[in-house]
């Protein structure tokens, strides 16, 4: 649906965006990563033909966005970080005045406004004017004008990052709720939002791509050990005496011999957790699952610990710039 080839722009010699290449199948939500300065509003600016390149090809739905840019923008929805609002408008007047821009025939518009207003639940505010809407019903009227003359492409530059946490969960909904009937991508800084919603994510960083592929496989291509996490409890007279009932946990699993470190802390509740760490390839779990039924201890959680999109991103970005 997303054809992107060696995409970069320059301003002199100021590179914002650096040989980027990268397709979005239809359907598909990909997360556009990056850090402030990173190139990601220039580089939704030239998706949406807002910004020309300096150099590479855009393609969308099979159309190149230069060579036949009205064909192509017809395909594409945008919201850009500040949605483009008319305050003095009511929303239902506005999204009316969007649609006759976006050439949707005269005799479809009210059918179409209807379906944005419902898609973006704005029932309640239709014949409110924008001015008095709060900044989530506003972030809702920014998504309903990117729908409205139903693009087969969405592109959503930062769109709760002014929100507070129940109007951002409330857009995260629209956007999982539009999901199987648009292609996304979706520029964010807000990582759990990509955690939720994103098929595989895209990471930039001063320009440059870092990554693309899932959130799964970039942890498994970037752990440097396998880590295993372990709550137990030890029954009264399980081990003695209970000042030493840590230390001797603690021994139990360095006997393993499958772990490189072992950390072991009580909880509040008087549990134990372990976090066994492990040489890349080890899978200890059954070998910790046999140990504690073994001991006659009450095994209470295991599960395998893999990196967090946050820490993938930070671990990129921060090799980056190491290497700058």
């Amino acid at each position: 649906m997303i054809s992107v080839t060696n995409l970069s722009k320059k301003y002199g010699a100021f590179v914002a965006v650096d040989n980027l290449s990268f397709e979005v199948k239809e359907g598909e939500v990909l997360g556009f990563l990056g850090p402030n300065g990173a190139g990601k509003t220039t580089t939704m600016r030239m998706l949406t033909g807002y910004l020309p390149p300096s150099v590479g090809r855009i393609r969308i739905g099979g159309f190149d966005l230069y060579d036949h840019p009205i064909k192509a923008k017809r395909l594409i929805g945008y919201l850009p970080e500040n949605p483009p609002l008319y305050p003095e408008m009511s929303v239902r007047r506005y999204l009316r005045y969007v649609a006759a821009l976006k050439d949707v025939p005269s005799g479809r518009v009210n059918v179409a406004v209807d379906r944005a207003i419902e898609k973006a639940r704005l029932g309640e505010v239709a014949g409110k004017r924008i001015a008095k809407l709060s900044k989530g019903f506003k972030q809702r009227v920014g998504l309903a004008q990117a729908i409205v003359h139903e693009p087969r492409v969405l592109v959503l530059d930062e769109p709760t990052s002014s929100l507070d946490p129940k109007q951002r969960a409330e857009v995260r909904e629209l956007i999982a709720a539009l999901k199987g009937d648009h292609t996304f991508i979706l520029s964010t800084h807000i990582l759990p939002e990509v955690s939720e919603v994103a098929d595989r994510v895209f990471i930039i960083n001063r320009g440059k791509v870092m990554a693309v592929d899932t959130p799964q496989n970039l942890s498994a291509s970037l752990q440097m050990r396998e880590v295993v996490n372990v709550e137990l409890s030890v029954p009264a007279g399980a081990t003695a005496p209970a000042d030493s009932q840590l230390d001797r946990v603690r021994a139990a699993f360095e006997a393993l011999g499958r772990s490189a470190h072992v950390e072991a802390t009580e909880t509040d509740a008087g549990t134990i957790r372990i976090r066994l760490e492990s040489d890349l390839g080890v899978d200890a779990r059954a070998d910790v699952a046999d140990l504690v039924v073994g001991r006659g201890w009450k095994l209470l959680g295991l599960a395998s610990e893999s990196l967090s999109l946050e820490q993938i991103f930070l671990r990129l970005t921060r090799d980056k710039e190491g290497r700058d």
